[in-house]
């Protein structure tokens, strides 16, 4: 299954909020977008996760649960984004089957070396540069980071680059071999950057519908 190039991850102050912009993030032409719910308890997590699959299935957008990879497969999600202290991917793996996505988080090259002999999808690498998005942020790798892990890695698992990437820094990050790039707030700021940024990774940008929420 290929890999989309930008990732959206939602933001909000509560599921709805993160509902409302996964809406729009699919009418401007997002190809992925992961659900990302910290801190809430398990049926609310499974409730919007729920809904989320329904609004990416109209729009035909994939979707990645973060951390909880049997409600991925109860709302039967594209797949699951596994943070470093969430379930082992070999783990999800045996639960998901083959045909679900299964994405990581690493920040070091050995934690992508580990991290590729289990067979994941892509590795979300990261973060580029300070973000307010997560808490007990790794240590930033910056351009040079990221060049340097991806000279040594030379492997065929797609690196997304994470971690308070704006638009400018899209071209450098492509030089460096990364695949693609997740997002957050550029994108909660303003959904119009997204064919901007699809056209800047040459991602085949969705054709555009617009629905209100």
């Amino acid at each position: 299954m290929q890999i989309a190039k930008l990732h959206y991850i939602s933001q909000g102050d509560s599921p709805e909020a993160h509902l409302e912009n996964i809406q729009k993030a699919c009418t401007y032409g997002a190809e992925l977008v992961q659900l990302r719910l910290k801190n809430y308890p398990e049926e609310i997590v499974l409730k919007t996760a729920e809904q989320a699959r329904e609004i990416t299935a109209h729009f035909q957008t994939r979707l990645i649960i973060n951390d909880h990879y049997k409600i991925a497969k109860a709302v039967k999600a594209d797949g699951v984004h596994l943070g470093k202290t969430d379930t082992c991917p070999t783990e999800a793996r045996e639960y998901l089957g083959k045909w679900y996505l299964i994405g990581t988080t690493a920040n070091t090259l050995e934690d992508c070396e580990n991290l590729i002999t289990k067979n994941v999808d892509y590795i979300g690498l990261g973060p580029f540069r300070f973000t307010k998005t997560k808490a007990n942020l790794s240590p930033i790798l910056g351009m040079e980071g990221y060049q340097a892990i991806l000279d040594t890695l030379k492997s065929s698992t797609p690196i997304i680059a994470i971690g308070g990437i704006n638009e400018n820094d899209i071209p450098d990050l492509l030089n460096t071999g990364v695949h693609g790039i997740a997002m957050s707030g550029a994108i909660t700021q303003d959904f119009n950057n997204i064919s901007n940024i699809n056209k800047l990774l040459g991602a085949s940008a969705t054709q555009e519908q617009r629905h209100t929420f």
